[in-house]
């Protein structure tokens, strides 16, 4: 799937952070938005940054996100805390692929310590070429994260 608006924010400038934006124009997806040390203009700290990047997810200026931290942990929880945000910290290619069939996770969170050049290709290929499942049960699920 090409041509996506994606927001991008991560708290350091370091690991796969600088590489990000390229690898993502590089699959025809616009950056329409850069957040935390990717932006001189914004605070950096992950729990900022990545709330940036998923407001513009859930407000409907982006179709996706992909958001970094050290770990990913703090920056798929600040995520998460958006409403009609699913934010999920991937590290491998079959996560990112489950993540959007099962989940239909619009957010991707990434370790900025375990993610690799050669990793963030493959997650990143996994991401896109997955559509979100259409089982009923899948969905069922999906709107019930809605609800709670």
């Amino acid at each position: 799937m090409g041509g996506m608006r994606i927001a991008i924010a991560a708290d350091e400038d370091t690991g796969v952070a600088p590489a990000l934006a390229e690898a993502l124009r590089d699959r025809s997806h616009d950056i329409v938005a850069t957040h935390g040390a990717l932006n001189p203009d914004e605070r950096d700290d992950w729990a900022w940054a990545s709330e940036a990047a998923a407001r513009d997810v859930a407000e409907g200026r982006a179709d996706q996100a992909v958001i970094c931290c050290w770990t990913g942990t703090g920056a798929s929880i600040a995520a998460n805390k958006v409403p009609g945000i699913r934010a999920a910290l991937c590290t491998d290619a079959k996560t990112a692929a489950g993540a959007r069939e099962w989940n239909d996770a619009n957010v991707l969170a990434l370790s900025l310590r375990l993610t690799s050049r050669a990793a963030l290709d493959e997650i990143l290929d996994a991401w896109f070429a997955t559509e979100p499942s259409t089982d009923d049960d899948d969905r069922a699920n999906i709107a019930h994260l809605d609800e709670i």
